[in-house]
């Protein structure tokens, strides 16, 4: 063979390699979902396969990749530099996977990377400080990761958003990954909020199936209209907890009253040597009931829930299956300022019905720890016009944070 005909080969084979990847990166595109690389089903899965062979990042030894991932993920602790994380795990399967084991949950480190990590518990020791703008032109709220807007400027990182979908005897807030794509059969919907008539009850739903042992505790809504949804994306909702506002008959003066009550994740998650579900990815319909989606610091949680429930009484069980439930702090009223009061740390500088702290609420006989009933779980407030600061911790995600706070935005006449 000439060197000619040999260099034509050549060019013809990167061209083509060139065009598979410019055809994989336009799928992932109209996917929509911020996925890392994701896996593609079908005939391209084949496709993926041979332009991974052909790159020349995917053969390099995996003790030497894990020690640049490794060295990169410890360098790059905030946004936007932790975009070099993400880049890692783009460039194809071997890469995803070392840095998928490499990256750790919020839980662990106190960072977010992926997606995913919107939808798992926050970290014990200190919360994570995000704030909210909304808009009232267009009805949506954005969730940025920062201290505030003035601290963080164009270098914060949008979270999650919601749009404000008013109906004839109900409020929705679609929640999505993206701020522009607020459809139920869109990949980039994450769950939404639905309050009742009064404005006083709120249900959360959570595209992602709850973990298997609180399943009983969750339901699954179906009703979605056809018109939003095609019929090979189901949209499914699944109701993971419920917010609650108590009616202000005699319009006594005060901050609102809630509590939340969070199905999907049980008492004992506070409990000494408690641990809360992880999810460690996007679960497709098909594998809801795969429990290898949940990571537990336990080796067999459901072998080992099932073993114990002989020996245990069906009170104790009961105790430890019951869902968390969160109270608002209640506040104290200062004589000078002539207003009710709660120590926000500097997070919040604007006086509104809206502030508030949420703890655990507990019985005597759940053995929570007295620290764990003091703890501050999720804390929202007001620092200016239309900005609002979201600080939460374990073991409340992301996503059940920013639902929460949410319902603090729904007109409710009855209970002010």
């Amino acid at each position: 063979m000439s060197f000619k005909s040999k260099l034509k080969e050549i060019r013809d084979d990167i061209t083509t390699t060139f065009s598979m990847g410019k055809l994989q990166r336009n799928r992932t595109n109209r996917r929509g979902r911020a996925y890392i690389a994701p896996e593609l089903g079908g005939g391209s899965e084949l496709l993926s396969e041979l332009i991974e062979e052909q790159s020349p990042w995917a053969n390099l030894p995996p003790e030497l990749l894990h020690d640049v991932i490794k060295r990169v993920e410890g360098s790059e602790t905030s946004w936007p530099g932790r975009r070099d994380v993400v880049a890692c795990a783009s460039v194809c399967k071997s890469w995803r996977e070392i840095t998928k084991a490499v990256v750790k949950t919020p839980e662990q480190c106190g960072r977010i990377t992926f997606p995913i990590s919107l939808k798992q518990p926050g970290p014990r020791d200190a919360p994570i400080q995000c704030f909210i703008k909304r808009e009232r032109a267009t009805s949506t709220y954005h969730l940025y990761l920062g201290l505030s807007p003035a601290l963080s400027g164009d270098m914060s990182k949008l979270l999650l958003a919601a749009k404000k979908i008013r109906k004839a005897t109900s409020t929705d807030f679609r929640i999505s990954f993206v701020g522009s794509d607020f459809c139920q059969a869109s990949n980039t919907y994450a769950g939404k909020l639905r309050s009742n008539f009064l404005g006083t009850k709120f249900t959360i739903n959570d595209c992602q199936p709850p973990c298997p042992r609180m399943k009983s505790n969750c339901k699954l809504q179906r009703k979605v209209r056809s018109i939003q949804v095609s019929p090979g994306v189901p949209a499914r909702n699944h109701s993971v907890a419920t917010v609650s506002y108590e009616l202000n008959v005699l319009r006594t003066r005060g901050p609102r009253r809630m509590h939340c009550t969070i199905h999907s994740i049980p008492i004992s998650a506070i409990q000494e040597g408690g641990i809360a579900f992880t999810p460690l990815e996007f679960n497709n319909p098909a594998d809801e009931q795969s429990p290898s989606l949940y990571a537990s610091k336990v080796k067999h949680p459901l072998i080992d829930f099932i073993s114990t429930s002989r020996a245990e009484s069906s009170d104790s069980i009961c105790s430890k299956m019951d869902p968390l439930v969160l109270k608002n702090k209640a506040p104290r009223w200062h004589e000078q300022l002539q207003c009710w009061c709660l120590n926000f740390k500097g997070r919040v500088t604007v006086a509104s019905v809206k502030n508030f702290q949420l703890v655990a609420a507990v019985e005597p006989c759940q053995n929570v720890p007295v620290e764990e009933q003091e703890k501050v779980i999720l804390q929202f407030g007001k620092i200016g016009k239309d900005i609002f600061t979201m600080d939460y911790r374990y073991p409340l995600s992301a996503f059940q944070a920013f639902a929460i706070c949410l319902s603090s935005f729904d007109t409710k006449p009855a209970c002010e």
